[in-house]
């Protein structure tokens, strides 16, 4: 959100209205039969409230947080003022609408439901992002209390129901095209209260007007059952008559309402003419800057995604070559490049970006598509150590290694090496891999040195010490931003042991630590927390990072089995989308808004890159502070304004 917009989680002042008590705090009730606010002059009365006859305004509060925002169910209502965005081409830029009923105008025991309604957004010169292709709306569903879970809202019927005493979420996403023209494009939102279902249809018909409509259905049926007709013209008979009853229900009086409204999601609730007399009405701006985010991200971000443990699909069948074909595409508009993996001993590791091997079309689609910034090539020999296996790892190196992509490429074989003997084992790979091609690239993740060995006296000189062991073995050291702790002076230590003249890179992960205050993607840490993580990658130099896992959730033998975390990880860590059959009848992975904030901080270090390219990596650092976004691993905003002011400033200049 724009600086200075006092609808952002830095400034937002809360409303002067008294927020409904909640169970078994401060002595209060079930919030059942509140009123929340004043109404405008309204007199509701007593019985039941018709939402089309009473602005939407006066029975719920509408307002708008920033994507940073944890937006809770006890979340105090805020002014509704104009969301005003900034984005480059090719970025996806977010934020929530939240809703909170001040009264009940349903009678099936919720406390009412809401249509949400958003127009194009249009420019000055007639171009548009379009709703459904540029512009998504999904429902922010808590996990385990925490706001987390992004469920899309069907677009053909864009309508959420509100709970009594409690504040819900809507995610906007707005992605603008690589070829979108800069400039200001505006439109609004509309929220409007309605009728539900139940209901609507109670109201509508009478049992006689129902036992009707029934027996003309079933005359139709009777008329186009499959039988022995004497000739053709005897099945067009038939046929005319059952669309001449068809026509007759469709003009019945009580059916009236839905002609012209089968396309806008309101059904008979409500005309297109009521819904603009009493909708809420939020407004929304998006300045396109005249640059474009790379479409291959400028930081390699690499996770690992299990699939067996969740489809139970078997190894090598069509259906697990489509789930992973599903997932990886899917990731990708995350600016992250996934890997998929297979667990053998000791912590070896079967790391691999693509399922088919390098002599298959697939393959090269895989490993050219731009927006893949790196990719494992699986060491086979890992899970059976046959000469079949070292055959066909060598004809995949060498294959692989004439091709422009190659320098994607890297070799995962061991996570966290812990003693000699694993150290060891990993210059025996490397031998062997270096003799296919001298410039293959191995990532090996650590957070100490190999135990048993005279390396350095202290613990974290031992780790600082690591590349004199791994090296020529190791090109991408990827160490855990745990050890660090707070103490972002280290990061020169270990910078110091490198030879970027070798090619050797140095990423960072975090997997269950750092804790808080520290970023990191545990479920309940702030947002700005969650999109610090990479803001600290950006400041401390590292030039790329690891997450150990997206869907580690606990096994299940069904996709729509209840999600459960992994006993001894801290909530969430480890899961930043859900399967879509938990919530729906979809296949669609369901991201988190932590992984929306990932996307958010992959997003800034293009912004804080680009900013560097113009005056140096010292302003660039210089600005971080200026702003008061980051200044070290315990010291960021804890407010959205910040983020918003760095932004502007880079493209202002």
């Amino acid at each position: 959100m724009e600086p200075g917009d006092s609808n952002s989680a830095a400034e937002g002042k809360t409303h002067n209205v008294s927020v409904p008590p909640v169970e078994g705090v401060a002595g209060g009730g079930t919030s059942y039969g509140w009123a929340d606010g004043g109404l405008r002059g309204t007199s509701l009365g007593a019985g039941v409230i018709d939402p089309t006859k009473v602005h939407s305004e006066d029975l719920l509060h509408v307002w708008s947080m920033p994507s940073t925002a944890n937006v809770s169910q006890q979340e105090a209502p805020r002014p509704l003022e104009k969301v005003n965005l900034l984005a480059a081409r090719n970025e996806r830029e977010s934020f929530q609408i939240a809703l909170r009923p001040k009264v009940s105008w349903a009678t099936s025991g919720i406390a009412g439901s809401v249509h949400i309604q958003c127009t194009d957004l249009c420019s000055s010169s007639g171009d548009r992002l379009v709703v459904g292709q540029s512009i998504t709306l999904r429902r922010v569903v808590p996990i385990l209390g925490v706001p987390d879970a992004l469920v899309p809202i069907d677009p053909l019927s864009p309508q959420i129901s509100l709970h009594p005493g409690e504040t819900a979420a809507v995610w906007v996403s707005l992605n603008v095209p690589c070829g979108q023209p800069p400039g200001l494009y505006e439109g609004e939102i509309l929220v409007t209260a309605i009728k539900t279902q139940f209901d609507s249809r109670a109201e509508s018909l009478l049992k006689s007007e129902r036992y009707g409509l029934y027996k003309e259905l079933r005359s139709c049926l009777d008329i186009t059952e499959p039988g022995d007709y004497s000739s053709p013209e005897e099945m067009v008979q038939r046929l005319t008559s059952a669309s001449t009853a068809l026509r007759r229900m469709l003009d019945n009086p009580v059916l009236q309402d839905c002609n012209g409204q089968e396309n806008n999601g309101f059904g008979d609730m409500m005309d297109e003419d009521v819904m603009n007399n009493v909708s809420v009405r939020l407004k929304l701006s998006l300045t396109v800057w005249d640059f474009t985010l790379p479409v291959t991200p400028s930081l390699p971000a690499i996770s690992e995604t299990v699939i067996e443990d969740r489809f139970c699909l078997e190894h090598g069948t069509e259906g697990w070559y489509n789930a992973l074909d599903h997932h990886f595409r899917w990731l990708l508009q995350y600016r992250i490049s996934p890997f998929f993996c297979r667990w053998g001993d000791s912590m070896r590791i079967l790391a691999y970006t693509c399922p088919w091997p390098a002599d298959h079309p697939k393959a090269n689609e895989y490993y050219s598509d731009p927006r893949l910034a790196a990719y494992a090539v699986p060491y086979a020999p890992i899970l059976s150590c046959t000469d079949a296996a070292k055959n066909s790892l060598m004809r995949e190196v060498d294959i692989l290694k004439s091709k422009p992509h190659w320098s994607k490429a890297y070799f995962y074989l061991w996570d966290e090496p812990l003693n000699v003997d694993q150290y060891d084992m990993i210059c025996s790979i490397s031998n062997e891999l270096r003799s296919y091609a001298p410039d293959v690239r191995i990532l090996t993740t650590y957070y100490c040195g190999p135990s048993g060995s005279e390396l350095a006296p202290s613990t974290f000189e031992a780790f600082v010490k690591v590349p004199n062991v791994l090296r020529p073995h190791t090109q991408i050291f990827c160490t855990s931003e745990w050890v660090l702790g707070t103490r972002e002076d280290l990061v020169k230590d270990i910078v110091a042991e490198l030879r970027p003249d070798l090619g050797e890179e140095w990423w960072t992960y975090v997997c269950m630590g750092p804790s808080d205050p520290q970023p990191n993607w545990h479920l309940g840490m702030r947002g700005t927390q969650h999109r610090a993580v990479m803001w600290r990658v950006w400041k401390e130099g590292g030039t790329g990072f690891l997450y150990w896992g997206t869907n580690c959730y606990e096994k299940a033998m069904i996709p729509s089995a209840e999600i459960c975390f992994r006993r001894g990880l801290p909530p969430g860590d480890g899961v930043l989308f859900y399967p879509g059959e938990v919530f729906s009848s979809s296949h669609e992975p369901v991201a988190s808004t932590r992984l929306e904030r990932i996307l958010s901080g992959m997003q800034d270090i293009e912004y804080l890159k680009l900013y560097s390219s113009r005056y140096g990596r010292e302003e660039g650092l210089a600005l971080l502070e200026k702003t008061g976004m980051y200044l070290g691993p315990d010291r960021y905003t804890l407010d959205h304004g910040p983020v918003d002011v760095m932004r502007a400033m880079e493209t202002a200049q």
